[in-house]
């Protein structure tokens, strides 16, 4: 279970700060009203419970309860309402909880376009391709679906490159601008057969 206290002290209108937290609070200034935003920028579910304490401000009197924070959403936790030519002086209390509750409260939340992490395989990938090579097209772009960390080396714009994998393939410059398959390799080992995204995925999960 994760039990996060964060306290900070503010005595400003607008601030958004960031931690070692996987919630992040932005707080947004519309005239007296400064509005507090639960920010969630990872893949899991979390309850926060959120208090604003201090003076020349309003809030809600009702007793802070958690609050639920969807995944890649931003939410928000409440409002406070500033008096006529003061400057809010206040605390903020942030509770996060990864054990979800019942009876946390399921508010309305704007979903955030957060691409998905990298994948880092287990053996540095490197796909030496050619142009019109439908394998290698296939096998490219699943990776790239998938998220993977990798590098694409086109033949044709790497001369020398195509000249060494030539001498080793036993095969001419001609022969290499119509490889059927890619040319791949695995933490540094070659393969020339492989010619499927399932295929790759055995091989690189071997020892």
């Amino acid at each position: 279970m994760i039990r996060i206290l964060l306290f900070l002290f503010c005595n400003c209108f607008f601030q958004s700060y960031g931690q070692q937290n996987p919630i992040k609070i932005v707080e947004k200034t519309s005239n007296n009203r400064i509005a507090f935003y639960a920010v969630n920028e990872t893949r899991t579910d979390y309850d926060v419970l959120f208090e604003v304490k201090g003076k020349n401000f309003r809030q809600s009197a009702a007793k802070p309860r958690l609050i639920r924070v969807p995944a890649t959403s931003k939410v928000h936790l409440k409002t406070i309402i500033v008096f006529r030519d003061k400057k809010p002086v206040y605390s903020k209390s942030l509770k996060v909880n990864d054990s979800l509750s019942k009876r946390a409260l399921k508010k309305e939340f704007e979903v955030l376009d957060i691409p998905p992490p990298k994948i880092n395989p287990k053996k540095q990938i490197t796909i030496y391709t050619s142009a019109n090579c439908v394998a290698c097209d296939s096998i490219v772009n699943q990776l790239t679906s998938k998220n993977y960390v990798f590098r694409n080396v086109l033949l044709s714009e790497k001369l020398e490159v195509k000249e060494q994998l030539g001498k080793f393939l036993a095969k001419s410059p001609k022969q290499m601008d119509s490889i059927s398959n890619p040319i791949i390799s695995l933490g540094g080992k070659l393969y020339s057969w492989i010619a499927s995204y399932d295929q790759l995925l055995l091989e690189l999960d071997k020892e």
